[in-house]
């Protein structure tokens, strides 16, 4: 059984920071590009950022320079630092796994992130 589980969101103040934790498990971790996805009320879920299995990141233009995707294959966690938090961050943010080799993908369930003074 394939689980995403996301944790670390919160309600900050503007420009303060959050970590949030994915860790997945009942899947080849190392193999997948792992990505942050977030959605907020009444609109489209949006790609925050990918990071490959090799380490490789890319990030939306609207969070470059302020978040940073990390991962612990090891551990089987992927890692979204973000910094300068706007309130236009605030949003459900969601994990996903994808493997392009078995065409699977998967998503957790989401942790909601406020930014609000």
């Amino acid at each position: 059984q394939v689980q995403l589980v996301e944790s670390g969101g919160g309600l900050v103040q503007p420009g303060g920071s959050l970590r949030l934790s994915c860790a997945a498990s009942g899947i080849f971790f190392g193999r997948y590009t792992m990505g942050w996805y977030r959605q907020a009320p009444g609109k489209e879920r949006d790609l925050v950022g990918l990071i490959s299995s090799l380490g490789a990141t890319n990030y939306a233009d609207s969070v470059k320079g302020r978040f940073t995707i990390s991962r612990d294959n090891a551990k089987k966690t992927v890692y979204l630092q973000m910094n300068s938090l706007k309130p236009e961050d605030t949003a459900v943010y969601l994990c996903n796994a994808a493997s392009t080799a078995t065409n699977r993908n998967y998503w957790g369930q989401g942790t909601q992130v406020t930014v609000s003074s």
